[in-house]
């Protein structure tokens, strides 16, 4: 082992790194994270992939190119790839696009016209329902027609069994039959397959008010302000009386409560015993985003009756595939009517499937390894004379709620997030650890979330006393704890002593 195991990352490269099929990418200080936000041109010489449903992955643009080019179409539309024609479809059944001329291609293509507001809310649309092209489809793709002359090595399971071993896998892990997993191309794709479906329903049992329950993640939000026209946000999860009294005037018109558990990027849990009592009393079926939780450190088995989880994180393991599921709880009476939520979903392209079904074979070791860590760092952090917050699943005010779910005491979420008694750039700056979004890998990955996820609202005064009123501090590290060492994690961290 190298002397340091953590080195500085330069911006744009990959993470992991030298991985085309990457989905975050290296921010090493927190200006390069400033000026990714405010898109100037050098950064966007730097990070070409990232995030593949925030940035276009240089293989779907060199496809986009070619079908503009196979097709003849003209410079006055702008060609958008999706994972599928259902996913043309929906896009169309929102903004009335109907392609002028037959495409006939194993994904989706829709022709947008160029100098409209309209691409931009296209592009926006695709990204909060997660209806992305996968960019090992397009690599294939472009190697069969001679555009690349190579394909990512990378190790899969084999094609006749990885889908069966990526069910099972989570079948067995939530202890749900196989029947009750449905796959797809993103967490958010999940999300939004799972919050239609509810819609669906609900419209014909006079239900249209959707309650979120803590702050949610972003393309959460927005998928609830595209397709419910009422809506109510509770932002404190701690406060269940709020929530109680709404439902004593407005229960039997909820359609269903959504929450993550525990929360991104605070790490806090509801009482979920209370909110499960609510739920039953007005019949409301309970949406838990398990992504935070994994099926190995919580049992939510008495309280979800359809779980969201994004596989790009822990059940990857690795930040190179960009997938979901949905899993529907046998004990919910809701589960008998999987086909109304599944029936929306695309399934996610068979090379993803082989390479998630590779990784989620160490999803359990790693979630333990990850837990033991965080338990660790956590342990450290509170001594530490430089940590200001800190933010995990066993802080005082939620320990109770998370205690009651645990699986064992190992079960710790993999993600703490802290605030610093020194400058913030400095502290972000002065870090080896990989620094970028997303979370779930094996290596630690730090971002500075407020600036990632909610920049706008850092650059107005409004914005700054919206995220006061929440208690989301502007600067905010969230740590995704990983499986290296631990005392070379917070040998790392001392280095904020010197500053």
């Amino acid at each position: 082992m190298n002397q340091e195991i953590f080195s500085f990352i330069p911006c744009g490269e990959t993470l992991p790194l030298n991985n085309v099929h990457a989905v975050s990418v290296s921010m090493p200080s927190l200006q390069d994270v400033i000026d990714y936000e405010e898109q100037t041109p050098e950064i966007l010489e730097k990070i070409t992939i990232a995030y593949p449903r925030f940035v276009m992955h240089p293989y779907l643009k060199t496809l986009a190119k070619y079908i503009k080019e196979k097709y003849k179409i003209n410079d006055s539309y702008e060609v958008v790839l999706l994972s599928s024609q259902k996913a043309v479809e929906v896009v169309s059944s929102v903004y009335f696009i109907h392609n002028k001329i037959e495409i006939n291609e194993p994904f989706g293509v829709i022709l947008v016209q160029n100098g409209t507001t309209q691409i931009k809310k296209v592009l926006k649309f695709i990204q909060h329902v997660g209806y992305n092209l996968s960019s090992r489809l397009a690599e294939d793709y472009l190697y069969e027609v001679g555009l690349i002359n190579k394909l990512h090595e990378e190790e899969l399971e084999d094609k006749s069994k990885a889908k069966e071993i990526l069910v099972s896998s989570l079948a067995n892990a939530y202890k749900q039959p196989l029947e009750n997993i449905c796959l797809n191309p993103s967490g958010m794709n999940a999300m939004y397959c799972v919050l239609k479906g509810i819609k669906n329903i609900q419209a014909r049992n006079g239900r249209p008010i959707l309650v979120q329950l803590g702050w949610l993640y972003l393309d959460t939000m927005n998928i609830v302000n595209h397709y419910f026209e009422e809506s109510k946000i509770f932002y404190d999860v701690t406060n269940l009386d709020l929530l109680e009294e709404f439902l004593k005037k407005d229960g039997l018109k909820v359609s269903t409560i959504v929450t993550e558990i525990p929360t991104n990027p605070l790490v806090q849990t509801v009482d979920l015993e209370k909110l499960k009592t609510l739920c039953d009393t007005y019949n409301i079926p309970l949406v838990i985003d398990s992504t935070f939780a994994t099926p190995y450190n919580l049992n939510l088995n008495s309280y979800a009756d359809i779980y969201v989880e994004s596989l790009t994180k822990f059940a990857c393991g690795n930040a190179d595939v960009l997938m979901g599921a949905i899993i529907l709880n046998k004990n919910s009476k809701i589960s008998h009517i999987s086909y109304e939520f599944f029936k929306h979903a695309d399934e996610p392209y068979i090379k993803d499937i082989q390479r998630m079904a590779y990784q989620i074979k160490g999803y359990e070791k790693r979630v333990k390894q990850i837990g033991k860590n965080t338990k660790e760092l956590v342990k450290y952090f509170k001594t530490a004379p430089f940590i200001d917050e800190i933010f995990y699943c066993l802080q005082d005010k939620y320990a109770t709620n998370y205690k009651k779910l645990m699986i064992d005491e190992d079960s710790y979420t993999g993600i703490v997030s802290v605030t610093f008694k020194k400058e913030f750039a400095k502290v972000y700056d002065s870090l080896a650890f990989a620094k970028g979004p997303s979370l779930g890998t094996e290596f630690t990955l730090l971002m500075p979330y407020t600036y990632l996820a909610h920049y706008d609202l850092i650059t107005s005064k409004k914005g700054q006393e919206f995220l006061k009123q929440i208690g989301l501090p502007i600067n905010l590290l969230r740590i995704s704890v990983g499986t290296e060492n631990i005392e070379e994690i917070k040998k790392e961290f001392e280095k904020i002593k010197n500053l």
